[in-house]
């Protein structure tokens, strides 16, 4: 490694409330660095000069949060086919040409945090379904479909989109009416809410888990709380449950190892020091 000082950040609007600053300076602090991550407010019409400043500034890169992980694939000169897919970028890597790289490491976090619950977990052991059709739900299908999954079914409030969704992504993928997604649960192995329906000010999802095999795997996207009512409810019947706390943990680590050069793991002292400030 060079001794420059390394600056990095998250991007978004409003991006006060991002963690990634207390995941990414806990690793610098941790691997004796010599660098920075901070915040990057930036207005969605403001978004092209930041992204493009990047190589100027001397910047490593940024993580992309909301509103920009999608917009931001416009303005940067290469994106991985894996963030293709997805249709959003959440990463920025500035290369050593100064050209500008995009990446989308969501898909990597969830998988993680699904492997830290159940070391032996497997996409393939039965169906999966997933609740939501948005940004978050398409980084996790995409990604348990590249770990094996043969039987996803994405359940929206909007029919319509899932149906749009799951044609997008082939045969592995099939859409279920709002009215009939607790028929849907009676075999799956993997539930998954990619909504922000149990979010802190969010009303709590409306899903009865009665018809769901205790043995299932239960997730949910949403970190604030760490224990949505969704959760709650699936631990209290007996299920395994996964927060998004790993995901959000997870996915950081892929872009710090571009950026700084180390990939870092998720030990308990992280863990307990983001679950600390929610």
């Amino acid at each position: 490694m060079n001794n420059s000082f390394i600056i990095a950040g998250v991007m978004g609007w409003p991006v006060a409330h991002s963690r990634s600053p207390l995941i990414h300076n806990h690793w610098i602090h941790q691997f004796n660095l010599s660098g920075a991550y901070g915040f990057f407010p930036v207005q969605p019409n403001n978004l092209e000069s930041a992204i493009r400043g990047l190589q100027a500034l001397g910047l490593a890169g940024c993580n992309i949060t909301i509103p920009h992980k999608v917009n931001a694939m416009t303005y940067v000169d290469w994106v991985h086919p894996l963030a293709k897919r997805i249709g959003a970028i959440n990463t920025i890597v500035v290369q050593p040409d100064g050209a500008l790289h995009g990446f989308n490491n969501d898909g990597f976090g969830y998988i993680q945090s699904l492997l830290d619950a159940q070391p032996n977990w497997r996409a393939n052991t039965g169906p999966t379904v997933v609740i939501g059709a948005g940004g978050a739900a398409r980084a996790i299908v995409v990604s348990l479909l590249d770990a094996g999954a043969t039987d996803i079914r994405v359940i929206n409030r909007t029919h319509d989109k899932a149906e749009e969704f799951a044609q997008e992504f082939g045969a592995a993928v099939s859409s279920v009416k709002w009215n009939a997604r607790e028929d849907a649960l009676a075999d799956a192995a993997l539930l998954v809410n990619t909504t922000s329906q149990g979010m802190h000010g969010e009303p709590a999802l409306n899903l009865s888990l009665s018809n769901l095999p205790k043995s299932a795997l239960v997730s949910d996207a949403v970190y604030i709380p760490l224990e949505t009512p969704f959760l709650k409810e699936a631990r209290l019947r007996g299920n395994p449950t996964v927060n998004g706390l790993g995901m959000l943990l997870h996915q950081a680590r892929p872009a710090f190892q571009a950026w700084f050069g180390v990939m870092p793991e998720v030990d308990q002292a992280l863990y307990e020091k983001i679950a600390r400030t929610i």
